[in-house]
């Protein structure tokens, strides 16, 4: 599907906008007035105040992981909602940067628009991904597995004008509520134009080459009929430097609303297809525990591919060979079709379902340090051994549907019992083919060259992964999940006490192939190919309550215990063909919450204790298997003031974590800071508002050996709006202000040569860019 003709497409320009006005939600998005008759009324004393005594909007309505649409005051779980100016003046690079701003979740977003980490609460990041956090778009996932290799979630997503609101729930129901999110449940929630009115923009990198265009309309059609549609396009190169187009590519989204006198249908579309660089750790040495650059490696912005950067030559899932251009990076391609409904055919009953069907397939292409240079390189420019990982993704597809049934009991006196039952179903396909070859890259950036292993230049790789080091030989599989989890939740309100409990129960199927190959001959092994069955089933819960002791002052206590299942890709041989029984990954938590408003001031203060036992994964760039236990303990804290004319929202994440069985027992996890805290400030003087951001993390460990240490860093985001006129706003945006280094990950490398070495990811260098924007 196009965008636009050819010839238009890299004269675009962008806004930094991402996002515009968070509203009130039913079933986790902005929902018609024919279904306000199942919702619980708010009384008119506490409508929602002006936003100078609520920063933190905890009258806003939300049922993102919860059974009852009721206002954040009134949930008895932890959450955050990200709305429009929050977005708006994040200048964040991704739809996962954003996540930064969020207490409670971590979110390592270095590795470009996709391939992120997602952490929560000390919840471990074991193997890469988000095993325990689940993304999700108008309250259906994404993907089914978080931490699926080569294709996390967040690939598939992007933040552009369509996008309404962000809600984050840590712990709660989110375990009872959704498959595979005992962690958190993360759900993007797209505008659907019962609001009219729209707007246009464009932007432009000031120090890099970028340039976007975004948009986006909605409108009442008459009759209980509206509409809403938006998108972005975007080229250039990227915030790191190269010579080539690395950015290519855009979004377009779409839906359709009917009300009727007892509910509403939607209709909706989605269709990605994008193209962005994929930034890999780089190589850096160690000095004890010390991280120390290579001089001319730049982590900040270094980057191995560039226009002399040859085909590599792969083979396919059919055996074919295949020529891919390096500078592709990371290409997703997703068209997805919804339909959700919502009726109240009854008093008190409501009838509720979701429907998406998801086609997604793309390719992963990163090029990945994975050892010193040969032993017998023989020049003086430092080599890197690299692999390019080439990987197809060749099936990603998937259909979701929840239904939910819910019924209202008023039982007198202020007592009201809600009953709810649902059934979610899902088939994930997976379906990956990987053959990776080896290159020496001798420099970075622009001025990178290929050498053989003599030191002499060379357009070819040095061999093929499978004589690397790594042992890896092309790897293909094809593997379809199916899910059914039913579901049961219960909710008792007496005056300002609210107690709720709710059970679920998942049942995991899949069945496929994996093979190997022999780079060699360019061949699939057939005959060792494997048959692939495996099946599980767990049981979660989640009791919660939460007093209202006034209308400004609330708390909650709940007890959770969910399970997470890694994704397949990541199961043992034995464990895929069903001759070892799957395990799933266990997550009990405890916590308590307040909420406090007062004077321009709110707070939402949550203290958490998590335990989480882990089957056995693998983790492919260290090549280990991994099955530990955890203990970790914390205080969440997300904080707004307001006075006049000055703002500031800021949170802090204390968490202390250990390792109780397993490996390295005492250590802390891998990259499990102490401290992580964000502040947002701004000032607005007359149609000039000037702000910014803080993020900050005190120091953490690499690995559960607990021997290199991740220094504490604090990156400085700024921004400027000067609105020209009424409906056009004029933005400057700084993202890392002062060019920090903040290092997220590093692991060792030893696995060629005799130069042993270290690999790192940071935070990107600084970015500026320019943006204009008109509402309408």
């Amino acid at each position: 599907m196009s965008f636009m003709p050819p010839p238009y497409r890299h004269h675009m320009l962008a806004a930094a906008a991402l996002a515009l006005m968070a509203s009130p939600a039913v079933w986790a998005q902005a929902a018609p007035d024919a279904s306000a008759a199942a919702r619980p009324t708010t009384p008119p004393a506490a409508a929602e105040p002006a936003a100078s005594v609520d920063g933190l909007k905890l009258d806003t309505i939300v049922v993102t992981a919860t059974t009852t649409a009721r206002t954040k005051m009134k949930q008895s779980v932890s959450i955050s909602t990200l709305g429009s100016e929050q977005v708006q003046n994040a200048v964040a690079s991704s739809a996962t940067e954003l996540l930064r701003a969020v207490p409670g979740l971590r979110a390592e977003s270095t590795g470009g628009e996709g391939n992120a980490n997602l952490g929560v609460r000390g919840l471990p990041m074991s193997d890469g991904g988000g095993r325990y956090v689940q993304l999700q778009e108008d309250g259906l996932p994404v993907l089914l597995f978080g931490d699926i290799s080569f294709a996390t979630a967040d690939q598939f997503v992007r933040a552009d004008y369509s996008l309404d609101a962000i809600d984050v729930v840590r712990g709660g129901s989110s375990s009872t509520l959704s498959t595979n999110a005992p962690g958190a449940i993360v759900n993007f929630r797209s505008r659907v134009g019962k609001e009219p009115g729209g707007s246009v923009g464009m932007s432009f990198g000031l120090d890099h080459k970028q340039q976007r265009a975004d948009f986006q309309y909605g409108s009442a059609l008459g009759n209980g009929l509206y509409f809403n549609i938006g998108g972005f396009y975007r080229a250039g190169e990227g915030v790191r430097p190269s010579n080539v187009t690395l950015e290519d590519g855009g979004q377009f989204k779409a839906s359709l609303t009917q009300e009727f006198k007892d509910g509403y249908v939607r209709l909706s579309l989605k269709h990605l297809k994008d193209r962005t660089p994929s930034y890999m750790p780089v190589p850096v040495g160690v000095d004890g525990n010390r991280i120390r650059q290579f001089p001319g490696v730049d982590p900040r912005s270094a980057f191995f591919v560039n226009a002399s950067f040859p085909q590599d030559v792969t083979m396919d899932r059919n055996g074919n060979l295949v020529s891919t251009n390096p500078s592709d990076g990371l290409q997703v391609d997703v068209t997805a079709f919804g339909v959700e409904a919502q009726f109240t055919p009854a008093a008190g009953l409501t009838v509720s379902n979701r429907f998406r069907k998801s086609a997604i397939q793309g390719r992963f292409l990163g090029v990945f340090p994975a050892g010193g240079q040969p032993a017998d390189y023989r020049g003086t420019t430092p080599v890197f051994s690299s692999h390019i990982f080439n990987t197809a993704l060749d099936d990603l597809g998937n259909l979701f549907n929840d239904l939910r049934v819910q019924q209202v009991l008023n039982l007198g006196t202020a007592s009201r019992l809600t009953l709810t039952g649902g059934l979610f179903s899902g088939r994930q396909a997976l379906a990956q083919t990987w053959d990776w070859n080896r290159y020496n890259v001798a420099r970075l950036g622009e001025g990178a060259v290929l050498l053989d292993n003599a030191g002499g230049a060379t357009t070819q790789p040095v061999d093929h992964a499978q004589n690397s080091g790594w042992g890896a030989r092309p790897r293909g599989f094809d593997i379809n999940i199916t899910a059914v989890a039913p579901y049961a939740a219960l909710t008792w309100d007496q005056g300002p006490l609210s107690i709720d409990a709710s059970l679920r129960r998942d049942a995991l199927r899949g069945t496929g192939w994996q093979r190997s190959g022999d780079a060699f001959t360019n061949t699939w092994n057939d005959a060792a190919r494997q048959t692939v069955r495996f099946d599980d089933a767990a049981s979660s819960y989640s009791l919660g309550a939460n007093l209202e002791f006034d209308r400004n002052l609330a708390g909650f206590l709940r007890l959770s215990q969910g399970v997470s299942w890694k994704s397949p890709d990541r199961f043992s041989g034995a464990v895929l063909t069903g001759a070892e029984a799957l395990k799933s990954n266990q997550v009990r938590q405890l916590e308590g919450g307040v909420k406090y408003r007062q004077s321009g001031f709110s707070a939402f203060a949550t203290v958490f204790v998590a335990r989480t036992h882990e089957a056995a994964g693998y983790e492919l760039t260290s090549q280990t298997f991994k099955q530990n236990a955890y203990d970790s303990k914390g205080l969440e804290l997300e904080l707004a003031y307001r006075a006049g004319d000055f703002r500031v929202n800021g949170g802090a994440t204390f968490t202390r974590a250990k390792i109780t069985a397993g490996g390295n027992v005492g250590n802390r996890p891998r990259r499990q800071a102490d401290l992580v805290y964000q502040v947002a400030p701004s000032y607005r003087f007359g149609p000039l508002e000037l702000g910014g951001a803080v993020i900050g993390t005190t120091k953490s460990y690499a690995q559960d050996d607990n021997v290199v240490v991740l220094p504490a860093f604090a990156v400085v985001n700024a921004f400027a709006n000067y609105e020209v006129t009424g409906n056009l706003v004029f933005s400057l945006g700084a993202n890392n202000v002062f060019n920090k280094i903040g290092y997220t990950e590093a692991e060792p490398q030893n696995n060629l040569g005799s130069n042993p070495l270290y690999i790192a990811r940071s935070i990107n260098g600084r970015s500026l860019k320019a943006s204009l924007k008109y509402s309408f």
